[in-house]
């Protein structure tokens, strides 16, 4: 009996099987990243749209007229805490790369000044709330410029929107 043929068959076998394995795990490793990408992308925009969101919010209602500065301060501190940036910033914690979740902190941190300030009593455009509202627009150029990095996509060559009621501030369009 010839066992060549045999052994040859069964060598062709075990290279295909085995070239299907790799195959296999190249196309599993593909989908891990794509589905990575997915995780962040929906994770990036849930944080940005939290951020748009609550800022306005936060303006608009100190803007506002409230009965008393106690309960200003309790519709701003309900506000923030409701908006859903706590857990949006946690999943940025467990999610994004370090540079992402660092500069999506800076964003927190600003909305969170924003919040105290208006608490304590700081007015709707007066220079320090105008201050506050550039460190918060450059924080966000920033880290969306981050998030567009990760994700693969180019960087954006103009401002996404000026801050409300600033279409005539240079400095607030810059941001």
């Amino acid at each position: 009996m010839d066992w060549l043929p045999l052994l040859s068959t069964l060598a062709g076998a075990a290279i295909g099987i085995f070239a299907t394995l790799i195959a296999d795990r190249n196309r599993w490793k593909r989908e891990d990243v794509k589905e990575a990408l997915r995780l962040r992308l929906d994770i990036y925009t849930q944080y940005t749209t939290i951020v748009k969101v609550l800022g306005e919010t936060l303006r608009a209602l100190a803007d506002r007229e409230h009965p008393s500065n106690d309960e200003r301060a309790l519709a701003l501190r309900d506000a923030f805490r409701d908006s859903g940036i706590g857990i949006a910033s946690e999943r940025m914690w467990l999610i994004a790369p370090q540079p992402v979740v660092k500069a999506s902190n800076s964003v927190f941190h600003c909305l969170r000044r924003i919040c105290d300030g208006y608490i304590d009593g700081t007015a709707v455009s007066s220079p320090e709330d105008r201050a506050r509202w550039e460190a918060r627009g450059e924080a966000a150029a920033e880290m969306r410029k981050l998030m567009r990095e990760d994700l693969g996509v180019g960087p954006l060559t103009e401002r996404h929107s000026p801050l409300l009621n600033d279409q005539n501030n240079p400095a607030a369009q810059r941001s």
